[in-house]
């Protein structure tokens, strides 16, 4: 299978490395981790950043079924990005709702 390039790697390498640097994390370094474990699972490519996210579950003690469970019961809890400092990640930004009835 060939390498691919995907479009976010550089914007995701910022990100999973100020993770790197975290040592007791906070709801939205978990979603963080999620949600980045979730992009790049079978992409044909970004072994750096699949292998730092795995490195950050051996770090945090967790277990991707253990990070499932947390990142269910964090959006359970109302998190949204934006309101804990993660403005853009989850999600294109666009919100129709302000539209709605107009």
């Amino acid at each position: 299978m060939d390498e691919q390039n995907h479009p976010l790697h550089a914007i995701d390498r910022e990100t999973v490395d100020r993770l790197l640097a975290v040592e007791r994390p906070l709801d939205e370094h978990l979603v963080d981790v999620a949600r980045l474990r979730m992009r790049y699972l079978g992409f044909p490519g970004a072994d750096d950043i699949r292998d730092d996210l795995e490195r950050l579950l051996r770090l945090w003690d967790l277990d991707p079924e253990r990070l499932h469970e947390r990142t269910r019961a964090i959006w359970a809890a109302g998190f949204r990005p934006g309101r804990h400092g993660v403005p853009e990640a989850v999600g294109s930004g666009f919100d129709t709702a302000s539209d709605e009835g107009t």
